[in-house]
């Protein structure tokens, strides 16, 4: 039995709002303003990622953190990477740090 799940369920999901999935994967850009808060942001991504032992690729630029997650184990989005992104989203709630529109 798979737990993949296709790009509609995930963007289906509760909080999750912020993300933009496509097939493989889950994307999305917080506006951090500044590289400090970004590198804040990158800490609490990488205590929740710890903490549910499923780790994104981060990019953390001059005022902007991308995040993209994906459940290589199924080759694509699973719940895990559901449970993630909205993780990932309170966490920058929590900062005060707001998602970019979505493109």
């Amino acid at each position: 039995m798979s737990d993949t799940i296709s790009p509609d369920q995930f963007s289906a999901s509760e909080g999750v709002a912020d993300w933009q999935a496509e097939e493989g994967s889950a994307a999305a850009e917080f506006r951090t303003g500044s590289f400090a808060a970004g590198v804040r942001f990158v800490d609490a991504i990488g205590e929740i990622a710890d903490g549910v032992d499923h780790h994104p690729d981060v990019d953390l630029r001059y005022a902007t953190v991308t995040v993209r997650t994906s459940s290589h184990d199924v080759d694509g989005l699973s719940e895990r990477d559901v449970d993630l992104a909205r993780r990932i989203s309170d966490a920058a709630r929590e900062l005060e740090i707001p998602a970019a529109p979505s493109r």
